[in-house]
């Protein structure tokens, strides 16, 4: 175990001696040490694949990141098929016959198939949303959570990818006062380049703030699992308040660690777009259910100094702004200070990924380089520009 990995963990659970000779805490890094100043490239990507024709054309994806020699990480940052789609992991009923049963494992090896380590972060689709009617009702929220859990964070703290990579996985080094904490497994953290990265279950669809089926406790059917300890209001009110207590937490450990270190950044990785208008507008899901996180990260990127890159899935369209910044409130195009901070925070930058569904299918190629001033630097790369039908047919 490397002496800022060792830190980290006594950042967070404040027991070293817990830890002391655990392999599972190791950070090996074959291409460079986590504390070196190497420049390093980051691919990233998210709402991907959403469509049998997407998950067809995978190769030209795989082939466009794989072909880069720079790129030493890549990033999913969320919903591995459509909010139109059902849900394929743990179901409440029957998988009905417009679904693809196998989706969820073929995603996950074509994750396996990407050269270098691969860090996924949950989406709205694949578990908050599966008890909507347009994903067939197919399941209940903690039953596909559970699913994604098993199928994807096999071995806590080791990403997917050909070159795995060890990191600090919150169900491994968790606060033992919140013992709830322990199930976060997708909730990651490690440092390279002299950078922080973690990323946080924080879903589309307001953080899952939407009543699971209206909120009722019974649902219509002749289902394997019962429907009550999953499907009410009492159940989504307690998964949303352990896991956002459980962010907030991750957060906090990652920004005490970049200060410890002397960090030149952080990069942090979520699903949702907190700040997407069309979410805000009446009918929308709306935004509030992010309140609390953006506030928190604001006094900690405000605290920080340094540069902050957030990237995020969700709403589709590539996008890259200050999304706490005066410049950004002043815009009569954006929601404002919807999250109700009433001051600005110029060094945080954030990157919306482009959705798959969208022309040109492009990842985001991002420059980590801790001797430049703005540590972070970005560019689109197109592997499918519209005329391969393969991409969109």
């Amino acid at each position: 175990m490397n002496r800022k990995t060792l830190g980290l963990v006594a950042a967070i659970v404040g027991v070293v001696p817990l830890l002391i000779g655990s392999s599972a805490y190791r950070e090996e890094n074959s291409r460079g040490g986590n504390g070196s100043n190497k420049r390093i490239v980051v691919a990233a990507f998210g709402d991907w694949p959403y469509s049998q024709a997407l998950l067809n054309s995978a190769p030209l994806l795989l082939n466009s990141i794989n072909s880069d020699p720079n790129v030493r990480l890549v990033i999913h940052v969320g919903d591995i098929h459509s909010g139109s789609m059902p849900c394929t992991g743990i179901g409440l009923s029957p998988v009905p016959k417009t679904s693809v049963p196998e989706w969820n494992k073929w995603i996950f090896d074509i994750f396996g198939q990407f050269n270098a380590p691969l860090v996924y972060t949950p989406g709205d689709n694949e578990w908050t949303d599966c008890h909507k009617t347009k994903e067939f009702t197919s399941g209940a929220p903690m039953n596909e959570l559970a699913a994604v859990r098993g199928l994807f964070f096999p071995q806590p703290g080791v990403t997917l990818g050909g070159l795995k990579k060890n990191v600090m996985s919150q169900a491994r080094a968790f606060d033992p006062r919140f013992p709830a904490d322990a199930k976060f497994v997708e909730n990651v953290v490690w440092e390279e380049s002299s950078v922080v990265f973690v990323t946080l279950n924080l879903p589309g669809s307001n953080n899952d703030g939407l009543p699971w089926l209206g909120g009722s406790a019974t649902v219509p059917g002749n289902y394997p699992f019962p429907p009550s300890p999953f499907l009410n209001e009492e159940a989504r009110k307690q998964e949303v308040a352990e896991r956002g207590a459980a962010n907030l937490r991750w957060l906090d450990a990652a920004f005490d660690q970049a200060e410890q270190d002397g960090a030149r950044g952080v990069l942090i990785a979520i699903q949702a777009d907190m700040w997407d208008p069309a979410a805000a507008v009446p009918g929308g899901d709306g935004l509030d259910g992010y309140d609390e996180f953006v506030q928190e990260l604001a006094r900690r990127v405000k605290a920080f100094g340094g540069p902050v890159l957030l990237i995020n899935g969700d709403s589709h369209v590539f996008e890259a702004d200050k999304p706490l910044s005066a410049a950004f409130y002043a815009d009569p195009t954006t929601v404002g200070d919807f999250h109700k901070l009433g001051y600005a925070v110029e060094n945080l930058n954030r990157i919306t990924v482009q959705g798959s569904t969208n022309k040109p299918a492009e990842w985001v190629r991002i420059t980590i380089d801790p001797r430049t001033e703005a540590v972070f630097t970005w560019e689109n790369v197109v592997y499918c520009d519209g005329t391969n039908t393969a991409c969109f047919p």
